[in-house]
């Protein structure tokens, strides 16, 4: 079916008037059609995200409703008595999808419990487990501008759905008519507010190494919500842990607008700049910022150059790891065979500092279902305890075993109890991250994204993975390439010996080139976005040295990937 049958359908069956309204101003404008129309709103493991509007390649009533059939219709055959859990963000339309999604569920005979609120992904997520659930959606585009809007659904638990369930599921969905398809209506709902919030509180807080650290301290934090979730759980939080903090007034309460940061996601300076404003004012020690879902953490530390330095995902994520692990022995609470999980693409500094304190590095691909899925199965295994945590480049932590998703919560309580820790020995975070550096060498890491819009953009990231798998490059950035991972066939070759090995991992479309410098090269399509993500792991004798070999390998591969 071609975009413009697609439009002409909406045109006829269309009966809500703002969706109505939107489809006649488009009327003859050939370029808005197909980037309407041009497909459906694709379901996959991260559900669905897309700019909201009028088409079906947009976030609207129709498509979620649909998306919300086909879900419904996969709980009620895979659970005996199905139920699900919604939770909501503060975009625009998130509320109204949200009561959408829980009639459509309750209608299929599917339990609801809703958020009278919005409430952040990890509490979402918490939910799905602490009421042993079938399944959860939360509306959220995460970190995404304004104008996108995000279906995330989750398994039992707790977990974004897996691969074999979102295949199922989208594959109900497209069997559903969006115009008469939709059973709507349902009313077995039971709405959830405080007394749940402060449960998932609870389960946070007793994954505290030092509990009351922070009491009697005198460390001061800076928190933004950017506008999103978190203000209510985070300010909770630092009531508990006894935090002097300050509340980044212009992004405090929820705004779909976000107003004075377009683009709301705390790994871009830009998005912080109001909260490093109230930092230099109040002169705190740390600025802290979570995503409007409240599932990614960004942090700012003043630097002794009357500065502040933007402490990156990576480099987050390895003082955690080392705080965690080494706490925990010197308290005597490490348990036997710990079990620590990062992404494919995230710094190998994190698999030197495991292999320090004798903690097993699992790798994984992009994606927190992947990091929580080797929690729930070691939980399967009654082996809940040796998971210590998980984190990912892109700014997304969890600690403990209360969610199975990104949790800025937690990690709120993390940032704040290293801090602490480190103040009382008169230091801060980047005092410790310098003795990091010091101790196992000179890591740099860099994602470079190339951005492929519209119609055509899928095909244009198909076609340069294809050529880059079927020749690949010989070298770049002055280094030979010695080796290349193919994740979707689950090859490992060995350029030198010709030798292979499989991956033993599922496949994915992702390649990872070896230089002879030992310089990993990871390159793979979003499954969010319509970028094809670079991601460039060094290690070098200086940073200097680290800083100048990445910025040859990024120019060799942009004009690999864009010649």
């Amino acid at each position: 079916m071609t975009a413009f049958e697609r439009y002409a359908i909406w045109c006829e069956k269309v009966d809500d008037p703002e969706i109505k309204a939107e489809l006649a101003a488009i009327k003859g404008n050939e370029s808005e059609i197909k980037e309407r129309f041009y497909d459906d709103l694709r379901f996959g493991t991260a559900g669905l995200r897309g700019v909201i509007g009028a088409g079906s390649a947009r976030m609207n009533i129709y498509t979620v409703g649909k998306a919300t059939q086909g879900f419904a219709r996969y709980l009620a055959e895979n659970f005996k008595n199905p139920s699900v859990a919604i939770s909501f963000d503060s975009r625009h339309k998130s509320y109204e999808f949200s009561r959408l999604a829980a009639g459509i569920f309750a209608a299929n005979g599917v339990k609801v419990y809703l958020y009278e609120t919005l409430q952040p992904t990890p509490v979402l997520s918490f939910t799905v487990r602490e009421l042993k659930c079938s399944g959860g959606v939360m509306i959220t585009a995460s970190h995404n501008p304004s104008v996108y809007n995000g279906y995330k659904a989750y398994d039992e638990t707790g977990c974004q759905l897996s691969v074999e369930a979102s295949e199922k599921v989208l594959s109900y969905i497209e069997q559903v008519d969006p115009f008469s398809g939709l059973k709507t209506g349902g009313t077995d709902i039971t709405m959830l507010g405080e007394p749940m919030v402060e449960k998932f509180l609870d389960r946070v807080y007793a994954n505290s190494v030092h509990p009351g650290i922070c009491k009697g301290s005198g460390l001061h934090v800076v928190y933004t919500p950017l506008n999103g979730t978190g203000k209510v759980p985070v300010l909770k939080l630092f009531e508990r842990l006894g935090v002097s903090s300050t509340l980044v007034a212009s992004q405090s309460e929820p705004n779909g607008d976000f107003p004075t940061c377009p683009y709301p996601n705390p790994e871009f300076r830009e998005a912080l700049e109001e909260g490093l404003k109230v930092v230099a004012e109040k002169k705190a020690d740390i600025l802290i910022a979570t995503d409007p879902d409240a599932d990614r953490l960004g942090t700012a530390v003043p630097d002794k150059n009357g500065g502040y330095t933007l402490i990156t995902g990576n480099e987050m994520g390895c003082l955690m790891f080392d705080y965690l692990f080494s706490q925990r022995i010197a308290a005597g609470t490490m348990p036997k065979d710990p079990v620590a999980v990062k992404t494919i693409v995230t710094t190998t500094m994190a698999d030197a500092i495991g292999a320090y304190y004798g903690v097993e590095i699992r790798n994984v691909f992009t994606g927190f279902k992947y990091i929580c899925g080797v929690a729930s199965e070691m939980e399967a295994r009654g082996e809940s305890d040796r998971f210590l945590m998980g984190f990912e480049e892109s700014y997304g932590y969890t600690i403990g075993s209360h969610v199975r998703d990104k949790d800025a919560v937690v990690s709120t309580m993390f940032v704040c109890e290293m801090a602490a820790f480190y103040k009382k020995q008169g230091k801060d975070l980047l005092d410790r991250l310098a003795e990091l550096y010091a101790q196992y060498g000179c890591y740099r890491s860099l994602q470079k994204a190339f951005v492929f819009e519209g119609v055509s953009g899928m095909d244009t990231m198909a076609a340069i993975m294809k050529r880059l798998r079927e020749a690949p490059p010989k070298e770049a950035g002055g280094e030979k390439i010695v080796g290349m991972t193919d994740y979707l066939t689950g090859v490992e070759t060995d350029f030198r010996t010709g030798k292979t090995k499989p991956t033993n991992m599922e496949p994915s479309d992702v390649l990872s080139f070896l230089f002879e410098d030992d310089t990993r090269v990871i390159v793979r399509p979003s499954g969010t976005e319509p970028k094809l993500k670079t991601y460039f792991l060094l290690k070098k004798p200086t940073f200097p040295q680290a800083d100048e070999a990445t910025q040859r390998y990024e120019k060799d591969f942009a004009a690999l990937i864009n010649p």
